[in-house]
């Protein structure tokens, strides 16, 4: 296959770097830790500056202390730091791809954290559960939001809050209520736009991945569709025309012996065997050309597995398993794996993927197991179903052997489906 031809330079990669979701997301929270820091610093050096609007300010105020004391400050900028190495981290590139384990406790942590040392911070939270949830854990947890940020505004209001809510706590809520909606709703809308994004990436990334293992697979047929024709033409030709050519040397041969021709025909026989010979030759090249005229398949799941970055894939291939293999069953086993990968793409969320491929008697057997979240009542769909299809019709099987948590499934093919042309 020819190597793909180079991408052409982009103009301006600073800019297409800064639009990453990670580089955006990293960004606005390293913007807010730091005019936060700056605030607290401030605050601690006497200078003027507005005093933290968190959990544990309002708590210290609700005990009789300044907003400006040292102790709340302090406390504030120390819990400050891991809620920033929290964001940052949450919000890396394999973390948006597929979230961690227990990704729930985290942004239940992180949110926690930024209530107590600034509410702003929360916004942020919200956004990242926004890519990482699903549509549904994502909207109850910006409601949750809304509902938390509105409990604070009501139980422990600052200073400016209680200003507002003087002039009637219903009509204050009512307006707090609104903002406070716009604001996590806006940050759901940006989680959920980031999310679709990289699935849609992870998706055309698959797709890319697939069209190049099956252009690999299409150069494994057309070798085989060239040395089948070239044995076929070897045959044909040369074949028929050595063989005629042997039985008039035998004619010959036969005729010069009752004419009492023995030097003539010793040398005839001699050109006799040699066209015997070389008819032999003929076939055995012929039979070797059938022979090779197979598909090796490791070449097309090897570009298969290097073109997806996520989940990660390990491939594990028996020599013996993926070479000399008919064009049908080639084409059917990659067929089923790349749906079996773009099934798991799609909508597994899984980290790691396994391929295994080796023999298992007379059958080529397949083995494709992910840590994604599996299905608890499997419903099959077109994929399976065009799987199974595809396996039975070469005399296959194909057995989900676990479907949560995770999802494993095994493909059975006979070698000999296919007989040499």
């Amino acid at each position: 296959m020819p190597p793909l031809p180079p991408h052409p330079p982009t103009a301006r990669p600073w800019l297409d770097r800064l639009v990453e979701p990670t580089v955006a997301l990293r960004g606005v929270a390293l913007a807010l830790v730091l005019l936060e820091l700056r605030a607290a610093l401030a605050a601690l050096t006497g200078a003027a500056a507005e005093p933290f609007d968190g959990l544990i300010n309002q708590l210290w105020q609700l005990g009789g202390g300044d907003a400006r004391d040292r102790a709340p400050l302090l406390l504030s900028l120390a819990l400050m730091l891991p809620t920033g190495w929290g964001l940052w981290r949450l919000a890396r590139q394999q973390h948006i791809d597929t979230p961690p384990a227990h990704v729930w406790l985290w942004l239940l942590a992180l949110d926690l954290l930024a209530f107590a040392v600034t509410p702003a911070l929360a916004f942020i939270v919200t956004v990242l559960a926004g890519v990482m949830l699903s549509a549904r854990a994502a909207l109850a947890f910006a409601a949750l939001q809304v509902l938390l940020a509105l409990g604070l505004y009501a139980l422990l209001p600052s200073e400016a809050q209680r200003q507002e809510q003087s002039l009637g706590l219903m009509p204050a809520l009512f307006t707090q209520g609104l903002w406070m909606v716009a604001l996590y709703g806006l940050g759901f809308g940006l989680g959920r736009l980031t999310a679709s994004q990289a699935d849609k990436r992870r998706w055309l990334q698959a797709m890319l991945a697939e069209r190049l293992s099956a252009e690999q697979l299409h150069d494994e047929q057309l070798r085989y569709s060239e040395r089948l024709g070239l044995a076929r033409e070897l045959h044909d030709l040369m074949g028929h025309h050595l063989t005629a050519l042997n039985l008039q040397l035998q004619l010959g041969e036969a005729l010069l012996a009752r004419a009492q021709g023995p030097a003539a025909a010793g040398a005839l026989a001699k050109a006799r065997g040699v066209a015997e010979q070389l008819l032999a030759d003929v076939r055995e090249a012929v039979s070797l050309q059938r022979e090779q005229a197979r598909i090796d398949l490791s070449a097309a799941l090897q570009t298969l597995a290097q073109g997806i970055d996520t989940p990660r894939i390990a491939l594990s291939l028996d020599p013996e398993a993926v070479r000399d293999l008919g064009p049908r069953t080639a084409h059917a086993l990659l067929r089923c794996v790349q749906e079996a990968v773009t099934n798991c793409v799609r909508h597994a969320r899984a980290r790691h993927l396994s391929i295994e491929v080796r023999t298992d008697g007379t059958e080529v057997l397949i083995r494709i197991d992910d840590d994604g979240q599996g299905q608890p009542k499997l419903k099959p769909g077109n994929g399976l179903t065009g799987m199974r299809e595809r396996l039975t019709e070469l005399g296959g099987s194909l057995s989900v052997l676990r479907q949560h948590p995770g999802f494993l499934i095994e493909m059975r093919c006979p070698r000999d489906t296919e007989t040499h042309a």
